[in-house]
This record gives C-alpha cells, sequence and structure tokens, in this order.
C-alpha cells in the first residue's frame, strides 16, 4: 500500500491511500469496486487540473532496523481502463481481486520524475 499525495489548483493537498503497479518510472493505480462515496474522486479531479502528485511507499516494523520508504514524484494523468493495458496488467498481477473482479477505471498513470528514499538498512 501507499499514499497518493495531489492538490488542487488553489495548493490544498489532498491524501489518500491507494494500491499500485509498477514498472520503470511509470506507477498505475485504478479506481475499483471498493466502496466510495462518489465515483467523482477528489484525486481524479485534482490529477485532472493539477497533474503534479507524489507517491509514498513506506514499512514499518518493531525493530526500527527494518524501516524503509520510497517516494515517487511525477506527473499524473488520468485514462480510461482501455487505454492503460499494461497498468491493468501489472494491477491484475499484483492484486488476484482485480483478476476476478476488474477495475472499472479511471486508471492514474504516474510518470515519475523523481525517485527518493530512505532505509534504515543502509
Amino acid at each position: 500500500m501507499a499514499r497518493l499525495a495531489t492538490a488542487d489548483t488553489g495548493g490544498r493537498p489532498h491524501v489518500v491511500p491507494i494500491v499500485f503497479a509498477c514498472e520503470g518510472d511509470r506507477v498505475w493505480t485504478a479506481v475499483d469496486h471498493k466502496p466510495k462515496r462518489s465515483r467523482a474522486l477528489k484525486r481524479l479531479e485534482n490529477a485532472r487540473s493539477n497533474p503534479r502528485v507524489s507517491l509514498l511507499a513506506d514499512h514499518y516494523e518493531e525493530d526500527w532496523g527494518a524501516l524503509w520508504w520510497v517516494r515517487a514524484d511525477g506527473t499524473a494523468r488520468v485514462l480510461s481502463v482501455s487505454d492503460a493495458p499494461r497498468g491493468m496488467e501489472l494491477l491484475a498481477d499484483r492484486y488476484p481481486v482485480y483478476r476476478l473482479q476488474p477495475p472499472a477505471g479511471p486508471v492514474v498513470e504516474i510518470a515519475v520524475q523523481r525517485w527518493t528514499g530512505w532505509s534504515a538498512a543502509e
């Protein structure tokens, strides 16, 4: 799991947990069947109007020597499922539930321009 950070045109941040798949400098996440208050999601509205986003994945344990985090900063595009075949394939490979019930979308594709991270094990 990770957190996707978007901002509206006024700069107000919006952070949500997501599941994702990654290949090279591309990351995909899709709107799936989990219950939501609305299909008009703020993350989609924000990505359309201000495509600069950040994605943060991290790992926590009681053993602080095992802590790590990775951040991907990039540009998002909101796509239909049919316009993101590779992303949908990778999401289904990573999450078996998506093979049984594929997300209806839309899909957010992030072109990562910058990766940063840290690990306590370094």
